[in-house]
């Protein structure tokens, strides 16, 4: 059964201020407590609609541990490998128009 003992308050504020840091327009469903039904929505630059939730335990590479939230465009039919909270937010600031 996958885990999420890895998503912790610490690791959300850190994604809540990648996405702000880079410029983008989101909120968060308020399942911190609960990280597997935790999701994050995100507006890009050109108005596309993300959703980034947080990576299962057997989804993490140890080698890469910072490697927790996945990003999914439906407009875009995109999903993003496992990235890292400032790697998501680069990810889907830049995702071409």
């Amino acid at each position: 059964m996958a885990a999420f003992a890895h998503i912790t308050p610490a690791r959300c504020t850190q994604l809540g201020n990648a996405l702000t840091a880079a410029g983008l327009a989101w909120k968060d469903n308020g399942n911190q407590a609960r990280p597997e039904l935790l999701t994050y929505t995100v507006t890009d630059p050109h108005g596309r609609r993300w959703t980034i939730a947080p990576a299962t335990s057997n989804q993490i590479v140890p080698s890469r541990p910072a490697n927790l939230w996945q990003a999914t465009c439906t407009d875009a039919y995109h999903r993003t490998s496992v990235m890292s909270a400032q790697s998501v937010a680069a990810r889907i600031r830049e995702f071409p128009a």
